[in-house]
């Protein structure tokens, strides 16, 4: 199995790119994964001032991070992955995909492992 994670930042959601750009600047110092739990934590919290604080509660290289967000380093990928979702008919967050099967909107434990088994099932045979 391989996981592949892409941005898609809502665009009715004022904050969702900016958001998406910290967790790629986060990325760059290897805490990419532990940006994105901090944010989904508290999802009213992603103004460019707080995802700054979530950088310094994570302990980043704070000037690099700011450098890295107020550039505008990772918008051109993030725009891209909106535009890739959208291709593909996505417009809600989370949207899973296992072997072109989509999984909307946040799923339990279960359907995700029943998905995962009958994918399994199928290949094998």
């Amino acid at each position: 199995m391989r996981l592949v994670y892409k941005d898609f930042a809502l665009a009715s959601h004022p904050n969702a790119h900016k958001a998406a750009e910290a967790a790629r600047c986060a990325g760059d110092q290897g805490k990419y994964w532990e940006m994105h739990d901090l944010m989904f934590a508290d999802i009213g919290a992603l103004s460019v001032p707080q995802l700054k604080q979530g950088a310094a509660k994570l302990g980043l290289n704070q000037a690099t991070f700011d450098r890295c967000l107020d550039s505008g380093k990772y918008e051109a990928r993030v725009q891209a992955g909106a535009v890739e979702g959208e291709k593909l008919g996505v417009n809600s967050t989370p949207t899973v995909y296992v072997n072109g099967r989509p999984l909307i909107g946040a799923q339990p434990y279960e359907l995700f492992k029943q998905v995962i088994d009958e994918e399994l099932a199928r290949a094998r045979r």
